[in-house]
């Protein structure tokens, strides 16, 4: 089972419900994706990553999952480096680690 490991305590309205968006999409691949980068990053995050952010979890998932793995370009308007970042985060040889 894998779900957030950070406290939402200490985070604002806003980055309480981008790390609840983040953990519960419609693809658990997602979840994992976005989940695992907002319990590492969002903290972190400026006003301007966030509305990124928000604006990229906003597309569906299998079009994000297909961007990410590369088996679909990404469209300009997400290469962003909000988009870079995640795809960093999750650099790695074998399946997605849980």
């Amino acid at each position: 089972m894998t779900g957030p490991t950070l406290s939402t305590e200490h985070l604002d309205p806003r980055r309480r419900k981008m790390l609840f968006r983040a953990w519960h999409r419609g693809m658990r691949e997602m979840d994992i994706l976005f989940g695992k980068f907002a319990d590492s990053e969002l903290v972190g995050m400026s006003e301007k990553e966030l509305d990124i952010f928000e604006a990229l979890m906003e597309c569906l998932d299998r079009d994000v999952f297909m961007w990410l793995t590369g088996e679909a370009p990404t469209p300009d308007e997400y290469k962003t480096t909000i988009f870079d970042r995640i795809k960093a985060f999750h650099n790695h040889t074998g399946p997605v680690n849980v």
